[in-house]
């Protein structure tokens, strides 16, 4: 799989990101799934993986650490991302922090258990309406200054809190990871895409599919999309999700992939070869806009 650089600054990631946002804790069955979709990433390319300090209620991370130290991969060979910003709380509420201990808290964590210096990118998920931004700024420059670090991005962020962060920062951002697809385009419509693009920086696209909505959803939309989507896969002799991600591809963004099936993962890789007709990428972005 291609390589490419995130931006201008770094560093290098393949176009195909996994992640394990969806994952779920089930200890030895995880642990056994995880190894069967790492090898398979790494036998395809994929060498970037995205995780969070609380996927799988905190779990997950540990378990990669796991597998790949029984691998003899060097590390300078894999692009790891680590993220945090989306807490919790004991009644099942869901808040967000950007302060120091929690940053440094999560960070600390994030090494330990995936068995790691540092980190490639660490991303902030959400922008703390409460936090004190140049706090906040400074303590992820310590992050970096400390080696833990290597780049800085962000995750759900708008323009004006991407701006915000950045002016207290030393070091550039270098993405955005954002949901993007067929289905939600919002990023395209309110300036993210181009305020990342400006930047030299390439976008991270999350629920490419949509949670599964372009290739299952039984509403208007996804079934125009889905009927357009298999008539522009004839002349690429490729399926629904192929063009799909191909789609995202195209518009200079790098999909984040996390389903368990080796051939949806082998879609994915696939679509990156995929180029489509400027006439056809838009013809989708229409039936994208219906409401």
């Amino acid at each position: 799989m291609k390589k490419v650089y995130l931006s201008d600054s770094g560093p290098k990631v393949t176009e195909a990101i996994y992640g394990f946002w969806r994952w779920e804790d089930k200890g030895a069955e995880t642990i056994g799934t995880m190894e069967k979709v790492v090898n398979l990433c790494l036998e395809l390319g994929i060498n970037t993986f995205d995780h969070a300090d609380n996927y799988g209620n905190g779990a997950i991370e540990g378990y990669f650490g796991q597998v790949i130290k029984q691998k003899s991969i060097r590390r300078e060979d894999l692009v790891l991302f680590s993220k945090c910003g989306v807490r919790t709380s004991a009644a099942g509420f869901t808040y967000y922090d950007n302060t120091r201990e929690y940053i440094t808290k999560s960070v600390e964590n994030s090494l330990r258990n995936l068995q790691t210096d540092y980190l490639d990118i660490f991303l902030l998920n959400h922008l703390d309406m409460l936090s004190n931004p140049e706090e906040t700024a400074h303590v992820l420059t310590e992050m970096v200054n400390a080696g833990k670090i290597r780049h800085l991005g962000v995750s759900n962020f708008s323009v004006f809190q991407h701006q915000l962060l950045e002016s207290s920062l030393l070091q550039p951002i270098v993405t955005n990871h954002i949901e993007l697809n067929l289905v939600n385009t919002s990023a395209l419509e309110d300036g993210r895409i181009d305020f990342i693009k400006q930047r030299f920086s390439k976008p991270l696209a999350w629920a490419p599919l949509a949670g599964g909505r372009i290739l299952s959803g039984n509403d208007h939309k996804a079934v125009l999309l889905r009927t357009k989507l298999e008539e522009i896969g004839q002349k690429h002799n490729a399926n629904v999700e192929q063009i799909a991600v191909a789609w995202l591809y195209q518009l200079g963004t790098l999909p984040i992939i996390g389903s368990l099936s080796e051939q949806r993962i082998r879609n994915a890789v696939n679509a990156a070869d995929i180029k489509l007709s400027h006439e056809d990428w838009y013809m989708l972005y229409d039936l994208a806009m219906l409401k």
